[in-house]
């Protein structure tokens, strides 16, 4: 018997994937800035997790996707984060 059911971003792929698509949808904050909280709370009500977010955007800066600024208050996409969307 399975008691828990399977989280939609359970593999860190598909939770970089979701938060890339979640900052593209949002409208930057001066000088290109993407609000943390604007993309963990959109996340959140994704169905996501803490972890889940977390592992994302650790995958999403390995990757060169995103920029964080030494605050954490804000990312930015890198030039190959926004290649994924041209």
């Amino acid at each position: 018997m399975k008691l828990t059911a399977d989280r939609p971003f359970a593999d860190p792929e598909r939770a970089a994937r979701k938060l890339i698509e979640i900052a593209n949808s949002l409208e930057p904050y001066m000088d290109q800035r993407l609000l943390v909280e604007l993309i963990n709370a959109a996340f959140l009500e994704a169905g996501g997790s803490p972890a889940e977010y977390k592992a994302g955007i650790d995958l999403t800066i390995t990757r060169g996707w995103f920029w964080r600024h030494m605050s954490g208050a804000y990312f930015k996409f890198t030039q190959a984060g926004a290649e994924l969307f041209a």
